[in-house]
């Protein structure tokens, strides 16, 4: 996931430790600069192209988890080019990371490669850094998508795995046939 030579900062590390000891199953990054959601993988399967896609196995899930949080978002879901975020309205308010712009080391795709955890990124606005003043707009813009993404946790893989007297099998291994990405059991 690293590269020879790439620094990891103490607080990335402890953030990494983290979660790894919960089992977390969905988060979101927030960004500024642009209005869309961004999935895995956000590094090019191939190093050479800067705006490849490159999806996981868990492609058809992802593009859910990120839709859920466009279409509940009234700035991302309007049909208008002519607005920052414009250029993803065909794509509905969505795209693959890597597709968009290639880069390694992120959050997103450490969380699939290393944890149970679902991660998008979210551009929140149009402004990277935005003045005091714009927070409580953009809080509110952001909110309901927010809640509607919190939501899905409830979809895909939800369970107990026991044993023959049902007690929970901590760190069993689930594999889903058509996907090439296994998860485990929480504690």
């Amino acid at each position: 996931f690293f590269f020879p030579g790439f620094q990891v900062a103490p607080e990335t590390k402890a953030v990494m430790k983290w979660l790894r000891s919960i089992p977390f199953v969905l988060s979101a990054s927030l960004h500024g600069g642009e209005l869309v959601v961004t999935y895995p993988y956000d590094y090019s399967r191939h190093p050479m192209e800067e705006k490849m896609f490159s999806p996981t196995p868990d492609e058809k899930m992802f593009k859910m988890l990120a839709k859920a949080y466009a279409d509940a978002h009234p700035v991302i879901s309007d049909r208008s080019e002519l607005r920052c975020g414009g250029n993803f309205v065909k794509r509905g308010g969505i795209i693959n990371g890597a597709e968009w712009y290639s880069f390694t080391g992120g959050m997103a795709d450490f969380n699939y490669l290393h944890t149970n955890c679902f991660e998008v990124t979210v551009e929140v606005g149009c402004e990277k850094f935005p003045l005091e003043e714009e927070l409580f707009t953009i809080w509110h813009e952001n909110r309901d998508a927010l809640l509607n993404y919190m939501e899905m946790v409830h979809r895909g893989i939800k369970g107990i795995v026991s044993d023959k007297f049902g007690n929970p099998i901590k760190n069993a291994r689930i594999s889903v046939r058509g996907i090439q990405h296994d998860v485990t059991t929480g504690n």
